[in-house]
């Protein structure tokens, strides 16, 4: 039904999908908790030998979580490993190691399936050591946070991979170690990101998806507000998820609120900290180009394909649609040089068709823009075989498709 509401949705929504598409007459409701900030003081558990509050640790893994987001995958890991060998039996490297794993499928859009295998597997070893760690002390919320991350990567990836009874086992597991790891969210701000995604989402898709209010009749109340806030919380003081939250506030405040303004100062703060980072490179591309900042958007698109060119890790074809098409506009609209801009507008339809992006979008856009330069160059055959792309995918109400049916109409071989 929903494919790819993000990861809060798959966390919290999957199970009650799968248990609304059949009768349940035993099904006993989820009770009905106000989520809000539970501050645990820290003298409240013992938090010996949790390595999430460990600052020691924390300065150890500056250096890696630094590689991490820069897509220099093998250094971080060298590191992520070098805490694994010391902490065989804490899920914290193995969960790092999963997350680079995740990283070098993002820049994808989530399509390779190349680190499927042992993303997976280092999210299971998580999850065993953490089990066993929470077996042994059902206080320990740290164990409870890795329980509640792994299981919610896990089941997100399932999900993408429509294996849909995993994912749906999972996210239920998910948020049930997210309710219990909410009691230490006042011990440091790496466990309020689980509680501010499902803040934010437990209001956001009802309110944009009402078919599926009755099934969120079972969730705990959400409180938008207080999951941005508390987002915002993670990304400025969070040293594990922090660029997590913030990777998960740029796109609400882009997508969900509709607030590019408000998006831009975190797109920019990550392009500029992980200036290797091709997802990273290509939101901040792309709000840039939207916002009307087009002398940043060329800069961007320019390095982002010489990185490309240059095979460096996480610039893929996607990133060279987004920038190509950049790259082609500007050409087009402000430097006047068609050449450039048919070169551009050509190398972005080879991108999207590399990726199989090819619905709409830059690939629609692209075909658009060169059926109408071919038209003011009377290369009309040029521009018939533009503009029947355009006629073909095109929504049927839209005034690219109205123009390109009169021109192929008016303009028949």
């Amino acid at each position: 039904m929903i494919l790819r509401l993000r990861f809060i949705l798959l966390l919290m929504l999957l199970p009650f999908l799968a248990q609304a598409q059949q009768p349940d007459t035993t099904r006993t409701p989820i009770r009905n908790i106000e989520t809000e900030n539970v501050d645990v003081l820290p003298n409240a558990v013992d938090t010996k030998g949790w390595l999430l509050l460990d600052k020691d640790i924390q300065t150890e893994l500056e250096g890696a979580v630094q590689n991490l987001y820069n897509c220099r995958y093998e250094k971080a890991e060298k590191q992520f490993r070098s805490l694994r060998r010391r902490y065989p039996n804490h899920p914290m490297p193995y969960f790092l190691l999963g997350l680079s794993q995740w990283w070098k499928i993002v820049p994808t859009n989530i399509k390779t399936k190349q680190y499927d295998k042992l993303f997976f597997a280092y999210m299971d070893s998580s999850i065993t050591k953490a089990e066993a760690l929470y077996e042994a002390d059902n206080k320990n919320y740290e164990a409870c946070f890795f329980l509640a991350a792994a299981y919610g990567f896990d089941g997100r990836l399932n999900a993408e991979r429509s294996n849909w009874p995993k994912a749906t086992v999972s996210a239920k597991r998910a948020l049930k170690y997210l309710e219990i790891s909410k009691e230490a969210n006042g011990l440091s701000p790496e466990f309020l990101f689980g509680q501010a995604l499902f803040n934010y989402y437990a209001v956001w898709i009802p309110d944009n998806y009402p078919l599926l209010k009755p099934v969120l009749l079972l969730f705990p109340k959400g409180n938008k507000q207080l999951g941005l806030q508390q987002l915002r919380n993670v990304a400025d003081n969070g040293f594990y998820v922090g660029p997590e939250a913030k990777v998960f506030l740029m796109r609400i405040l882009n997508n969900e609120e509709n607030n590019p303004e408000a998006a831009m100062p975190l797109a920019r703060n990550l392009a500029k900290t992980y200036p290797d980072n091709g997802y990273f490179q290509r939101f901040y591309a792309l709000l840039c180009f939207n916002m009307g900042e087009f002398r940043e958007s060329e800069r961007v698109s320019q390095e982002i394909l010489t990185k490309l060119n240059q095979g460096m890790p996480g610039y893929e074809g996607i990133s060279g649609r987004y920038a190509t098409y950049f790259l082609g506009w500007l050409m087009q609209n402000r430097y006047k040089d068609l050449t450039k801009a048919k070169d551009y507008y050509q190398r972005c339809i080879v991108f999207a068709e590399s990726t199989d992006e090819t619905k709409g979008g830059f690939y629609l856009h692209a075909n658009y823009n060169l059926a109408r330069i071919a038209e003011k160059e009377r290369d009309l055959g040029t521009a018939r075989r533009y503009y029947s792309v355009v006629r073909e995918i095109a929504d049927s109400k839209s005034d690219q498709y109205r123009e390109a049916k009169a021109f192929l109409k008016k303009n028949k071989k």
